[in-house]
């Protein structure tokens, strides 16, 4: 795989469960060296599943999928993922591990501190992660006692550990207050501009919730690609809502993205329902 050779490549992939039900359909895409990707659509069109495969966790029903330049189903997978950052709500920390141990875990992908496999190099590049997310003074606090905002951050700096050139997170900013949220995106920014060769992959249910730092953008509806590109030609109001299913009204402004109900939307329904009473 030559320098700019594109991270990930699907082509025409789909995807059917056991029982015929498709969850991806003829999907199209690919991702290049320090591309910042936002992925987005309703529950249920196919975003954690995409990512799986993005993730060489799942093969493509039909199509074909290269990740790192290696294509799934003639590698071993598991030496794929090794080379793979990933954040996602099913990811295993052990609450007890010090924040700096949860981050050298991430030299090993395992669960915990490998200490034969550690040496001091670890340990400098484990400080030198946790400082570019803006969590080093969090290094000797137990993970239990962080908040979700910070834990997130500390989940990131254990997946930068390998040096990934293809980072994928699976909705990080869930459950977040509004201070925890700015500050993983905040960490984010700052991380894309360190780290110029680094693609991500972002996945939301909201706008709000994008890096400032997104460059690229797909929407997904029922497994299908509604549209996908650059960031600002994507994520516009008649995209989104037709992504969504729902007349949404979305602003673009100073790098970061709002949407809310088309209040268009809003006057025609009350028309609506008082004509019906």
């Amino acid at each position: 795989m030559t320098e700019c050779a594109p991270l990930l490549v699907l082509d025409d992939v789909s995807l059917f469960l056991p029982e015929g039900l498709r969850i991806l359909n003829r999907i199209d895409w690919a991702v290049q060296p320090g591309e910042q990707w936002a992925l987005l659509g309703p529950n249920g069109s196919g975003k954690s599943t995409l990512i799986s495969i993005a993730g060489a966790a799942r093969f493509p029903s039909t199509g074909t999928a290269d990740v790192l330049g290696k294509r799934l189903g003639t590698i071993s997978l598991w030496a794929l993922r090794e080379r793979i950052g990933s954040i996602s709500p099913s990811q295993t920390v052990h609450d007890w591990q010090s924040v700096e141990d949860v981050v050298l875990t991430g030299a090993t992908s395992t669960a915990w501190v490998l200490a034969d496999r550690i040496g001091e190099a670890d340990y400098a590049r484990a400080r030198e992660q946790l400082e570019l997310v803006g969590a080093l003074d969090l290094r000797e606090r137990e993970f239990a006692t962080l908040s979700q905002g910070e834990k997130q951050r500390v989940r990131i700096a254990r997946a930068l550990m390998a040096d990934p050139p293809l980072l994928l997170l699976d909705e990080p900013a869930t459950g977040l207050d509004l201070p925890s949220r700015e500050a993983l995106l905040s960490a984010l920014a700052g991380m894309a501009s360190a780290k110029p060769g680094l693609a991500t992959v972002f996945v939301s249910h909201h706008l709000e919730e994008l890096p400032p730092s997104t460059t690229h953008a797909m929407l997904l509806r029922a497994g299908e690609i509604v549209a996908s590109g650059p960031a600002v030609d994507v994520l516009t109001s008649d995209r989104v809502s037709t992504a969504f299913g729902y007349p949404i009204e979305v602003t673009y402004r100073d790098c970061r993205w709002s949407a809310r109900g088309s209040a268009n939307w809003h006057t025609r329904r009350e028309e609506e329902l008082g004509a019906r009473g």
